[in-house]
C-alpha cells in the first residue's frame, strides 16, 4: 500500500489574506445576508398573514422564502448536509411550482380541485422529504471517503466539487456514481419543469385576448426566470471540470448560487406582484403612514 496521511480536518482558505480586503468582503456579504434575511422574511410573514394569499401558489412560494432563509443561514463546515437539504428541497420546490402554474393556465376550471389543500400539502411535503433523505445520504458518503492529499480548501465553505479534488483516486468513483445520481434526479426535475412549460406557452398562445396572454405569462415569468438563473448557475457550478478550474472562478460562482438566490429571488416574485405588495406594505403599516403623510393641520 502507498504511504497515506488521513485527512481528518480541514482549513478553509476563504477569500484573501488582506485586511483591507477582509473587511470589504465582510461588508458586502453582511449586507448581502440582511438583504436576504429581510427580503425571504417579509415574503413568510406577508403570507402568513394574509388571508388572500392562503392559495397554492402562495403557500410554494412560502416555503421557498424559507429554503432561501436557511441557505443563506448555514454555509459553515459544520452545517454543509443542511445546505444539501436546502438546495436539493429548492430544486423540488421550483418543479412543483411550475405544475401549479401548468395547472392554473392549461387546466384552470379544474385548478381548485387539482390543487386542493390536501394536494398542495403532500406537494410541499414531498421535496422537504427528499431533501431531508438525499442530503444526509450524499453528505455521510462524501465524508467516509478516504482524504489523502492537503486538507486545504479553497473555498469559504466545504463545497463538495472542491472536496472531490482531495479524494483519494481510487475513491474517486464511488462518490463520483453518487454525483451522477443527484443529477440524474435532477434533470428529470428540469425536464418535467421544461415540458409543463412547453404546455403552458401552447396554451397561452391560444388566448385570444393580448391583455390575458400577457397575464398568463406575467405569472409565470418569475418562476421562470428564477428556474433559468438556478439551473445555469448550478450547472456550471457542479458539471464543470474541478481540475481545470481557477480557485478565483470557484470563489466567484460559489457566492452566485449559494448567496444571490435568496437575495435575489424575494425581488423577483415581488417585482410584478401587486399581492405581495399590498400584503408586505399592509404588514408593516404603509397605508397608515400615507394617510398621515396626507392629513394637513389647520390652525
Amino acid at each position: 500500500m502507498s504511504n497515506r496521511t488521513a485527512v481528518t480536518e480541514f482549513l478553509l482558505l476563504g477569500f484573501s489574506d488582506v485586511w483591507e480586503l477582509q473587511i470589504l468582503h465582510f461588508v458586502v456579504f453582511l449586507v448581502i445576508c440582511l438583504a436576504a434575511l429581510m427580503g425571504n422574511l417579509l415574503i413568510v410573514m406577508a403570507v402568513a398573514l394574509d388571508r388572500h394569499l392562503h392559495t397554492s401558489m402562495y403557500l410554494f412560494l412560502m416555503n421557498l422564502a424559507i429554503l432561501d432563509l436557511g441557505s443563506i443561514s448555514v454555509i459553515l463546515p459544520k452545517s454543509m448536509s443542511l445546505f444539501v437539504v436546502f438546495i436539493v428541497t429548492e430544486i423540488a420546490f421550483l418543479t412543483v411550482m411550475a405544475y401549479d402554474r401548468y395547472v392554473a393556465i392549461c387546466q384552470p376550471l379544474h385548478y381548485k380541485r387539482v390543487m386542493n389543500w390536501r394536494a398542495c400539502i403532500h406537494m410541499a411535503a414531498g421535496p422537504w422529504i427528499s431533501g431531508i433523505v438525499y442530503s444526509p445520504l450524499h453528505t455521510g458518503n462524501t465524508f467516509r471517503l478516504p482524504f489523502c492529499q492537503s486538507n486545504v480548501i479553497n473555498q469559504f465553505f466545504c463545497e463538495i466539487p472542491q472536496l472531490l479534488k482531495l479524494i483519494c483516486s481510487d475513491s474517486y468513483l464511488s462518490e463520483l456514481g453518487f454525483i451522477a445520481f443527484g443529477v440524474f434526479i435532477a434533470a428529470n426535475w428540469f425536464v418535467f419543469i421544461i415540458v409543463s412549460y412547453v404546455q403552458i406557452f401552447k396554451t397561452v398562445q391560444r388566448i385570444p385576448s393580448e391583455q390575458g396572454r400577457h397575464k398568463a405569462f406575467s405569472t409565470c415569468l418569475p418562476h421562470l426566470i428564477v428556474v433559468t438563473k438556478f439551473l445555469s448557475i448550478s450547472s456550471f457550478a457542479y458539471l464543470k471540470p474541478t481540475s481545470s478550474s481557477t480557485s478565483g472562478l470557484d470563489l466567484f460562482v460559489a457566492v452566485l448560487y449559494s448567496m444571490m438566490p435568496p437575495v435575489t429571488n424575494p425581488i423577483i416574485y415581488s417585482m410584478r406582484n401587486k399581492e405581495i405588495k399590498n400584503a408586505v406594505k399592509k404588514m408593516i403599516g404603509w397605508r397608515l403612514f400615507t394617510k398621515n403623510k396626507r392629513t394637513v393641520c389647520l390652525p
